[in-house]
């Protein structure tokens, strides 16, 4: 008889207390570096403080991920339930988690951890373990659930429209003269996952309550919607009847959907500053 299923990921899944609750999923917290500092990405420290300390000091954390020690100290409990794993990580093109991941379940029994390589960020990530959840929930084993995993990624749509370029520019992701040249001429890139490595897609232009309902239309553009969950994923200081506006115009888009609104960790918010908005989905093949 197979064993049950524990559904993980690392914190840039970027879920929220009650989703990881009502799916059941555990999560492992990637560390932010804040000078002599250090803090677990786990909500102990927020974007709104990131953003109030690059403000005074013009300096951002840095990120580290989460290390093999840590991923066997997360995982030899869950194993002592008596639980196989299906452990998912941000992309492995942005991040060594996955990486260690697979050097801790490899010093443990063969055939209880797999690990899933989301090739996605934030919520992107999060809906391949709300599908592992499901299929958990449906019985599957834990080999079966991370390969249907592995094929749904490819059907998980993830991009994110910034509001600026200058923590981008200060992050080191993109040179000063792209970031001054988008500001004199307020551009709004758009950010999208291509086979596990961001580029830059569409850029908007015009204010930026306007570029949110033009780029959440435009995602939806010829795409098989898969009617279960939408996440509206913001890294902060986004208006709250803004984001209402946005939940009413999915819902239209795609009928009988249920929406989620999730304010994106610090490990994704350092990189993209505040404003930054996605609309992240499954479509069909």
């Amino acid at each position: 008889m197979a064993r049950p299923v524990c559904i993980t990921y690392d914190s840039t899944c970027d879920l929220t207390p009650a989703l990881l609750e009502r799916f059941q999923i555990r999560v492992i917290p990637l560390t932010i570096i804040e000078g002599e500092q250090t803090f677990l990405d786990d909500g102990s420290y927020t974007s709104e403080h990131l953003y109030e300390t690059f403000r005074r000091s013009g300096t951002l954390p840095k990120t580290a991920a989460v290390s093999p020690q840590e991923f066997l100290d997360f995982f030899l409990p869950i194993l002592a339930e008596g639980m196989d794993i299906v452990h998912i990580d941000i992309s492995s093109d942005l991040s060594s988690t996955y990486q260690n991941a697979c050097l801790a379940a490899s010093e443990l029994e063969e055939g209880r951890i797999h690990v899933v390589d989301s090739r996605h960020l934030s919520t992107g990530g999060g809906l391949l373990a709300l599908q592992g959840a499901k299929l958990r929930d449906a019985g599957e084993d834990a080999a079966a659930i991370a390969a249907a995993l592995r094929e749904m990624a490819e059907c998980v749509d993830t991009s994110f429209v910034l509001d600026t370029l200058q923590y981008m520019w200060k992050g080191g992701r993109c040179s000063g003269v792209t970031a001054l040249g988008a500001n004199l001429l307020k551009l709004k890139p758009c950010l999208q996952m291509q086979e596990g490595k961001l580029v830059v897609g569409k850029k908007y232009r015009g204010p930026i309550d306007k570029v949110y309902r033009q780029y959440v239309a435009e995602r939806f553009e010829g795409k098989d919607v898969l009617p279960e969950h939408v996440f509206i994923t913001h890294s902060g200081g986004v208006a709250q009847e803004t984001l209402d506006a946005l939940v009413q115009q999915v819902q239209r888009a795609v009928p009988g959907c249920e929406v989620f609104i999730t304010q994106a960790g610090c490990t994704v918010s350092s990189h993209c500053g505040p404003g930054t908005l996605g609309v992240l989905f499954l479509h069909r093949a």
